[in-house]
């Protein structure tokens, strides 16, 4: 028997059904529509009326339903649109699965030496406004320099392991470097941890075609003594061939 849909996954097909027509790519809605979907259905209102937006955004997927609805190749996304007021966008799906944890990242150095930037941790849980496009939330922002004084801004997104990257983040972090940081160079990065000892990076640009990632390693960590002799020497010559 298919499972029935849960009480967000109504509310939110049910607001995008109200403002949705035919061969749409962009459906505009409001907070307090989640209200009138609510009183439509005759079921109970969630007490955080936030955390509907926020669910679909950053957690799960929305409906097949809705999904149906976008173009070939393409699929629903949340996007801000001004105090409390949001659309849907259809847009090129980019699944980003790998990411890794704050603390990991942070003492590992991955930052660093993923990018070849020395860095800092300027602020964690960065929360701030954003204009044109409200609230934004970046899990931690780093500022660094490369070898030729130029002078980088690093947002990084982690998720661990059941979550997914959001390209929505991706762009509201490119948004808030524009806006907090504009003198420097914004490189947005994603993590996600694999498992306990392997941590996925992605780098992010802006394309013609998007957002894309432009570059992604893996790292494995490992204790001290696990590093063997041999290890050292082929780190030795890679670096050289390098």
């Amino acid at each position: 028997m298919p499972r029935e849909p849960n009480r967000y996954a109504r509310i939110i097909e049910q607001i995008f059904q109200s403002h949705y027509q035919e061969g749409a790519r962009e459906v505009a809605f409001e907070r307090e529509d989640i209200e009138r979907a609510a009183a439509t259905l005759g079921i109970k209102l969630p007490k955080n009326l936030g955390d509907v937006i926020y669910s679909f955004r950053y957690r799960v997927d929305l409906p097949e339903w809705i999904q149906s609805k976008a173009p070939a190749g393409e699929g629903w996304i949340i996007r801000p649109a001004g105090k409390a007021r949001y659309r849907f966008v259809a847009s090129t799906t980019l699944t980003i699965v790998p990411n890794a944890l704050l603390a990991k990242v942070r003492y590992n150095r991955l930052i660093d030496i993923f990018t070849g930037v020395a860095c800092y941790s300027l602020q964690s849980h960065l929360r701030t406004q954003v204009p044109g496009v409200g609230q934004v939330e970046t899990d931690e922002v780093y500022i660094g320099l490369d070898r030729r004084g130029a002078q980088y801004v690093l947002p990084v997104q982690a998720k661990g392991k059941s979550d997914k990257l959001s390209i929505v983040q991706i762009e509201q972090d490119f948004a808030m470097c524009a806006s907090k940081f504009p003198t420097l160079i914004c490189q947005p990065i994603g993590a996600q941890l694999i498992a306990e000892d392997l941590i996925a990076l992605f780098r992010f640009e802006e394309g013609q075609q998007g957002m894309v990632v432009e570059t992604e390693r893996h790292y494995r960590l490992v204790p001290p003594e696990e590093v063997t002799p041999m290890d050292l020497k082929a780190y030795r010559t890679r670096s050289l061939q390098g």
